[in-house]
């Protein structure tokens, strides 16, 4: 088949074997696949990028960077046929939680295994469990966005926060976007989000923010002071990766503030702990939320509560995602692109 490939630090367009299923897994032809900033980090940060996987010991996102990955887990998808002893139906269109299971029993991530090719290629190889029939009226490159906005929905849903909470955002892609419509779909008010992007900060408000914020301009914990109530407590998502603004928030935020951490950092970041001690800050890093929260926000796209297919603001083949992944190093005009494997 053909797929985008990491080799050597670059991206190149090449033929490889086609992967195939085994017990328990589905074969499918790839419809369409967010580019996600995992991805940029694995291309930009490669050694940094498996580094945290081996410093944290979990090895679902290791590979081999001396081997060819084909990258890409934000998917939508067409069965095409089963391994051994796996019921399937053939032309079925489904989204996927990214991960299958090899011979030996170990979960890898698809799109950052050797093993298991991603959504930058023409086929992937899915775990049958892991999979989410798409309605039938729902496009299947909408449905692609049912796993950046269930990151958000879902780190939302664990902190339980409802009408009388507030919200600051700060990042507004597609998962930061997850998180306002999260936000505003539980009453959450007022909800401010930041973004440098003037399109990221318009769609935000179209999803429920109240305000929105240039970070170059106004300090988004600033705004949110004068448009809370006295006595709210705060919830701030950081759908960012700057190193030093973790650090900035603990001395900015009120006291009994809870911060989750959901964009990843690359590098060694320093914060000062004392002062979150002192105004009891919590502390939340965020990798896995509530995996219901999922196929709910699959539902939440096919009955409109959610418009996902705005946040969608390109379609690329495989010959254009080298080039789209540079581009999205200045994200200010995009905030969901699509490669489309298939045309």
């Amino acid at each position: 088949m053909r797929a985008v490939v990491l080799r050597a630090g670059a991206l190149i367009v090449d033929e490889v074997p086609d992967p195939v299923p085994g017990p328990g897994q589905v074969l499918v032809e790839t419809v369409a696949c967010g580019i996600c900033g995992s991805d940029k980090q694995a291309l930009d940060h490669t050694e940094d990028f498996l580094q945290a996987s081996r410093d944290s010991g979990v090895s679902t996102f290791e590979f081999d960077p001396g081997r060819d990955l084909v990258l890409g887990h934000e998917i939508a998808a067409r069965v095409l046929a089963a391994g051994p002893d796996t019921p399937h139906t053939e032309g079925q269109l489904v989204v996927a939680l990214p991960w299958a299971v090899d011979h030996a029993g170990r979960v890898h991530g698809v799109g950052f295994s050797n093993d298991f090719p991603g959504g930058y290629g023409e086929r992937m190889v899915l775990q049958a469990m892991a999979l989410e029939p798409i309605p039938e009226h729902v496009p299947p490159q909408v449905a692609a966005l049912t796993e950046p906005l269930a990151v958000g929905y879902g780190n939302v849903a664990r902190t339980g926060i409802g009408p009388g909470g507030t919200g600051i955002v700060i990042g507004c892609g597609p998962v930061g976007l997850g998180v306002v419509a999260a936000l505003a779909e539980r009453g959450v008010a007022p909800i401010i989000a930041s973004d440098p992007s003037a399109l990221r900060r318009a769609t935000a408000l179209r999803l429920g923010a109240h305000q929105v914020v240039d970070p170059a301009e106004r300090d988004p914990v600033d705004v949110w002071r004068a448009a809370a109530e006295s006595g709210q407590l705060l919830h701030v998502w950081v759908c960012a990766a700057v190193p030093g603004l973790l650090n900035d928030l603990l001395y900015k935020v009120p006291r009994e503030t809870t911060i989750l951490q959901v964009g990843a950092v690359m590098s060694d970041d320093v914060i000062r702990p004392i002062v979150g001690i002192y105004k009891d800050i919590s502390l939340q890093m965020c990798m896995v939320y509530p995996h219901e929260e999922y196929a709910r926000t699959l539902g939440r796209i096919a009955e409109g509560s959610i418009d996902a297919a705005a946040l969608i603001t390109a379609e690329v083949g495989l010959d254009g995602v080298a080039g789209t992944l540079a581009a999205l190093r200045d994200p200010e005009d995009h905030i969901q692109i699509l490669v489309r494997p298939n045309g």
